[in-house]
C-alpha cells in the first residue's frame, strides 16, 4: 500500500513541476524557433532493388482417377409404435364461492400530542 501511495505522490509532484515551468519553456521554445536556422533536409533514402521471382514451373496435366462410388446404406423400416393408452378424464369438483370481504372505511388517525 505504501508503494502505491509513493507512486501517486511522485506523479503529483512531477505534474506540478511540469506545469510550473511551462511558461518559461514556451518562451524558450519560441526564442529557439525564431533564432535557429532551419534544419537541413534529410538525406534521400536509397531505393530498394526490385526483386525478380523465378519462373513458375509448368504444372503437369495429370488425369485424376475417379472417386469410388460410396455404397448407400439401406433404409430399414421402423417398427410401428405401440398404441398409446388413453388417459381417463378426471372430473373436478365445482369451485367454492369466494367470500366477500367487507370494506373497512378509512379513519383519520388521532392527532399526536406535541412533546
Amino acid at each position: 500500500m505504501a508503494s502505491r501511495c509513493d507512486g501517486v505522490f511522485a506523479m503529483v509532484i512531477l505534474v506540478v513541476i511540469v506545469f510550473s515551468g511551462s511558461i518559461e519553456t514556451c518562451f524558450a521554445a519560441r526564442h529557439l524557433l525564431d533564432t535557429a536556422e532551419p534544419a537541413a533536409a534529410p538525406p534521400a533514402i536509397p531505393a530498394m532493388p526490385k526483386l525478380t521471382l523465378p519462373p513458375m514451373p509448368a504444372i503437369p496435366n495429370l488425369m485424376v482417377p475417379p472417386l469410388p462410388v460410396v455404397p448407400t446404406i439401406p433404409t430399414l423400416a421402423a417398427p410401428p409404435l405401440p398404441a398409446f393408452p388413453t388417459i381417463p378424464t378426471v372430473t373436478l369438483p365445482p369451485m367454492p364461492s369466494i367470500p366477500t370481504i367487507p370494506i373497512i372505511p378509512f379513519l383519520t388517525p388521532p392527532p399526536v400530542a406535541a412533546p
